[in-house]
């Protein structure tokens, strides 16, 4: 199940309402046969919660320790993942293609 922008948003904004710290991932661009379009997000939560999706499950683990460790240092990352078709299977991933995903701490 895929969740709408506005949902991850609002959880985003409930986490921040109770004092918890967070991240936000954005999908920048996607190439070839990513699943998830531009404008795609999670939001990650200091404990490791997540909502949301930029990868419909092929690189989300990455993205949460990249959102944790932009928790901890305030820091943004820009990532690129890209993965030929050839090598998805081996790595468990059925998409193949490449994303840029953009993750920032929320103030």
């Amino acid at each position: 199940m895929t969740t709408g922008y506005d949902e991850v948003l609002e959880q985003a904004s409930r986490w921040r309402a109770e004092g918890r710290r967070v991240a936000l991932a954005t999908v920048l661009e996607a190439w070839g046969s990513a699943p998830r379009p531009p404008g795609s997000q999670l939001a990650i939560e200091e404990s490791g919660q997540f909502q949301g999706s930029v990868s419909g499950g092929c690189i989300e683990g990455a993205v949460v320790t990249e959102g944790l460790a932009a928790i901890a240092d305030g820091q943004p990352r820009n990532l690129t993942f890209g993965i030929t078709d050839d090598e998805a299977w081996a790595h468990g991933l059925a998409c193949g293609g490449k994303l840029r995903v953009y993750v920032e701490p929320v103030a």
